[in-house]
């Protein structure tokens, strides 16, 4: 009895990463052993870059978080240690917010931390 190879698994296996290559340029997106490493590059990528983007993102955080206490007269270092000792709990993200978008909520969040 021949051995059974299971076409329409591999057709479906083959159809999946020939969809995801689709939009990548050349034979990256129309032949099967190169868009299989093409695309599993980029899945890599997007997996590492989805960590990466958290690290940036924190990192923007804290300098605008520093450039608007600077107006104020403090340090970033001096302002997060402040503020980790006062009762206010607000994250990098919604300080940074208030920071761009509400500039006097930020100066009386500054004022609070200083004061404690």
């Amino acid at each position: 009895m021949p051995r059974s190879k299971n076409r329409v698994a591999s057709r479906a296996r083959r159809k999946k990463v020939m969809k995801l290559a689709k939009g990548y340029f050349g034979r990256r997106k129309n032949v099967w052993t190169v868009a299989k490493n093409a695309v599993e590059k980029g899945l890599t990528y997007a997996y590492r870059d989805r960590k990466v983007k958290k690290r940036e993102f924190r990192s923007l955080w804290i300098v605008r978080i520093n450039a608007a206490v600077r107006e104020h007269g403090m340090s970033y270092s001096v302002f997060m240690g402040k503020l980790a000792k006062s009762d206010l709990n607000i994250n990098r993200k919604v300080l940074a917010d208030i920071a761009m978008n509400d500039p006097e909520g930020f100066k009386a969040i500054v004022e609070a931390v200083a004061k404690s």
